[in-house]
């Protein structure tokens, strides 16, 4: 019996016909939204009273909460469960719109909304359908023997002496904080100019840092060259860089040393397993940027679980702190530094909406535009 033969079979003969998806019959009726200061949770709910929760961040709220509704046109009445094919979907809905961080940081909510759902549905965390966990815990900062040290200010487009001297003397007390076996990292957050970057990296390389943190505004690749070869410190990036395609250069190029993607700015959990996979073919490893509450922080740490090449994982204690007022997360922080893995099915999280409705009423959680300015009133990065 050759192919076509075996194709033409009555259903109850045809083996092919006789292999159900679980999921099959499983659909997206709605779509909820809530606004919580600068923050979008997005709750999708099923024909099987199933339902899924994501974050979006780092977006002007509003606008986020209105793309999303909009974007839920693409969804109604899909099967949760082909995320992929649910991701381009969106992704690639507009030809003018695909890319940016308005469709790509709302696509990363409701993409995390679809992860919770298929392991909701199959009974499995979700880092067991990427694959399964690849290590046993998750090493995390800041902690007691790991720590960030800021840039400590906003610089013109050069430094003084007493610039350097403020940052060098912070990775020094930082040093000497979480002592000879602990780490040091640098976040100079886009708000250090290249030219005192370099006098800077020169004078902290005594003190070991692991990292050097957003050496220089996205755009173009060419700084990051330039700095990667005069300095002789790891660099990393990544926060700012959206999907595969924006990260792609970075390692063509060896720009830079460890990938710090985001998983609610860079597309979701989707893209970010592609990310690694990606990094992992040039021998870097990824440091997650992540300033999340505990649900973003809890889709993070799922990919961070199944991936070959980790080097550390970002968390935000404040916000963690601030969103466990309305989520409930499974995971927890060891004396040692490391994260436990997230527990349950989905991404192992519990949103309490009547507790979520409390904070959101407080206006003090309102939204309002950040904007720095420069010592002679011009705009800076910060």
């Amino acid at each position: 019996m050759n192919d076509i033969d075996q194709l033409q079979q009555p259903p109850g003969q045809n083996p092919a016909a006789n292999v159900a998806d679980r999921g099959s019959a499983i659909r997206i009726r709605a779509l909820r939204t809530h606004r919580v200061g600068s923050r979008v949770f997005v709750r999708i709910e099923t024909n099987q009273k199933i339902d899924g929760w994501g974050e979006i961040s780092a977006l002007e709220p509003g606008a986020a909460e209105l793309l999303a509704r909009s974007l839920f046109e693409l969804l109604d009445g899909e099967n949760p469960t082909r995320i992929e094919h649910l991701w381009q979907k969106l992704y690639r809905s507009h030809r003018d719109m695909r890319g940016g961080p308005f469709m790509v940081h709302t696509i990363a909510g409701l993409d995390m909304a679809l992860w919770d759902i298929a392991g909701k549905l199959w009974g499995v965390p979700v880092y067991r359908l990427l694959g399964g966990p690849t290590r046993e815990r998750i090493r995390v900062y800041p902690t007691d023997k790991a720590h960030k040290v800021p840039p400590h200010g906003i610089y013109d487009h050069s430094g003084n002496p007493s610039d350097i001297t403020r940052m060098v003397e912070a990775i020094r007390a930082t040093r000497k904080r979480v002592g000879p076996d602990g780490t040091v990292m640098f976040d100079a957050h886009c708000a250090v100019p290249p030219a005192t970057l370099l006098q800077f990296a020169a004078a902290i390389q005594p003190y070991d840092v692991l990292f050097i943190e957003e050496v220089a505004v996205p755009g173009n690749i060419e700084v990051f060259k330039r700095l990667k070869e005069q300095i002789r410190i790891p660099l990393a990036t990544g926060e700012r860089d959206r999907t595969i395609w924006e990260m792609l250069p970075y390692l063509q190029e060896r720009a830079i040393d460890i990938l710090q993607p985001d998983v609610a700015h860079t597309g979701g959990i989707t893209q970010m397993k592609k990310i690694a996979i990606l990094a992992e073919a040039y021998f870097v490893p990824l440091a997650p940027h992540c300033t999340t509450t505990p649900l973003g922080a809890s889709a993070s740490l799922h990919v961070a679980a199944s991936i070959p090449l980790l080097l550390i994982h970002e968390t935000a204690p404040g916000v963690i702190q601030w969103g466990e007022r309305f989520i409930g997360k499974s995971w927890t922080v060891d004396k040692e530094g490391y994260a436990s893995l997230p527990q349950g099915p989905g991404l192992g999280i519990e949103v309490n909406e009547r507790d979520m409705a409390k904070v959101a009423a407080n206006p003090g959680q309102r939204f309002i535009w950040p904007w720095q300015r420069l010592r002679d009133g011009s705009i800076a990065d910060y």
